[in-house]
């Protein structure tokens, strides 16, 4: 595990460096300011984690560069009907009318195979999906794995905190207490929002499809459960506002997608690199090998430029998706966390933040199962 440190003036300078130089941002902690013993034992008035075997530790292991390999969508063998997954009983309802689902009266870790199928083709064109009253932290972490794993291979995150032995399992961990009040203060020093539009780790050769966040602890102020809600934006409503010709100008057109500035982030803040970095190209758009929708595939965190562009040109069309991307409402989502909520999306058609409204330095835990999928094509 990497030492926790204690910032220095040096390494606070740095850190300045990155935030007004980088279009990558974080607010997770990181192992520089876990505040162990309060994480495990609690105290003044703090309660510990309610599960503290999915704390995170930064284990300095290092592991070779990712392989490609050949991804199957179990949603291509789904019932459109979603007779195993929306059974009788089970409450439905729309988040919006395009995108974003919240469902009630099933379990996901009893799905059968049809209904996990079912499941990937029902994520891939609602875009989200908020299933509440799980018992997926209550597993033990082999079998929410096992679970994860037939929706394709495990991503290992380069540079995020794990439980220990689970490096395949990404976790968004914030300390209770005064150490997160302090990253709360120190994040707003120099920014006015913490929304961060995204896809996960999109420099990889093959990035995430169906992809699985559930909730550890979630911020309670006031005896009310509030804060840290995840907002969404489709990507597929997204491409569709656009106009025929600005459609026709993106097609063919490629990005760069990095994830040096991250790896950079990770060890300004003592924490871990354990794969090298690397950067891949992708289409601006691309197409949803089961549903067949077209989908904008940039965003802020990791896409740098568009190929075969002057930088000037590039930073010119990207800031306009960007913009599109965010100022976006009518395509927007917003999931507020419950406990016993496991948010389920295709990183493949949805782009996401996390929100930091919460100042009180309350406990934000949570564990992410992230299945990679194919590289991204325009066409299929």
């Amino acid at each position: 595990m990497a030492p926790s440190i204690i910032l220095t003036e040096e390494v606070k300078a740095q850190q300045q460096v990155l935030i007004h130089k980088s279009a990558y941002k974080e607010f997770d902690a990181g192992s520089s300011r876990f505040a162990e013993k309060t994480e495990k034992e609690g105290g003044d008035g703090l309660a510990p984690a309610t599960y503290p075997h999915y704390l995170p530790v930064w284990e300095d292991e290092h592991f070779e560069p990712l392989q490609p390999f050949e991804h199957y969508d179990h949603g291509k063998d789904a019932d459109p009907t979603f007779p195993n997954l929306l059974k009788d009983g089970v409450q439905q309802k729309k988040l919006t009318p395009h995108f974003g689902s919240e469902i009630r009266g099933i379990q996901l870790s009893s799905l059968t195979k049809e209904g996990k199928d079912e499941l990937a083709l029902f994520v891939a064109k609602r875009g989200v999906v908020a299933f509440r009253d799980q018992d997926f932290a209550d597993l033990p972490i082999e079998k929410a794995l096992e679970f994860g794993g037939y929706f394709g291979r495990h991503h290992i995150h380069p540079t995020s905190g794990a439980p220990k032995g689970f490096p395949e399992v990404h976790l968004v961990h914030r300390s209770a207490g005064m150490t997160g009040k302090k990253d709360y203060d120190d994040y707003f020093a120099n920014r006015c929002s913490s929304v961060a539009w995204h896809s996960d780790v999109t420099y990889e050769e093959q990035p995430p499809g169906t992809t699985f966040l559930y909730a550890l602890d979630i911020p309670n102020v006031d005896g009310h459960v509030a804060g840290g809600d995840t907002l969404f934006c489709s990507q597929v409503q997204a491409y569709n506002r656009l106009s025929d010709g600005f459609k026709e100008r993106l097609k063919g057109l490629k990005a760069v997608h990095s994830g040096h500035e991250q790896a950079e982030f990770a060890k300004v803040r003592g924490g871990v690199v354990r794969r090298d970095p690397v950067s891949n190209t992708h289409p601006v758009v691309r197409t949803h090998p089961v549903t067949g929708e077209k989908a904008l595939f940039v965003n802020q965190q990791f896409t740098r430029y568009i190929e075969g562009f002057k930088k000037e040109e590039s930073e010119y069309l990207l800031k306009f998706l960007f913009d599109h991307q965010a100022y976006g409402a009518d395509f927007h989502a917003r999931v507020k966390w419950e406990p016993k909520t496991v948010v389920v999306w295709d990183n493949r058609v949805a782009l996401h933040s996390a929100l930091l409204d919460f100042a009180e330095g309350q406990r934000r835990h949570m564990a992410r199962i992230t299945p990679q999928a194919e590289r991204p094509t325009e066409e299929f």
